[in-house]
């Protein structure tokens, strides 16, 4: 996590529940291989570049850990919802929106 919205972070009072994360705030860092993020911040607790609170780990399946307080939680990404009539972002799938049922003739 970059220092300023670590900040931030460490400031905010606990919530339960997925944290959410803004690609924005985060650079990727080293890679460690572990079975589970508590392993993965002991390995990486006397290296250059610690687990801190708020630091993400994320496993090969995408799958998102917060460092807080408490230890490792959920997290996902934030993905802002684009703006109506806005073009597609290149390489980013379609959503499907749900089936509202039938539609009115005209």
């Amino acid at each position: 996590m970059k220092e300023a919205p670590r900040q931030q972070f460490r400031n905010a009072a606990h919530t339960s529940g997925a944290a959410t994360a803004k690609p924005k705030d985060y650079e990727p860092s080293a890679e460690v291989e572990a079975l589970s993020e508590y392993a993965a911040w002991a390995l990486m607790r006397e290296t250059e570049s610690p687990l801190h609170v708020g630091d993400l780990l994320e496993s090969g399946e995408g799958r998102l850990r917060i460092c807080k307080y408490v230890g490792f939680e959920d997290a996902r990404w934030f993905l802002a919802e684009p703006a109506p009539g806005a073009a597609p972002l290149p390489g980013v799938p379609p959503v499907a929106l749900p089936d509202a049922g039938p539609q009115p003739q005209a």
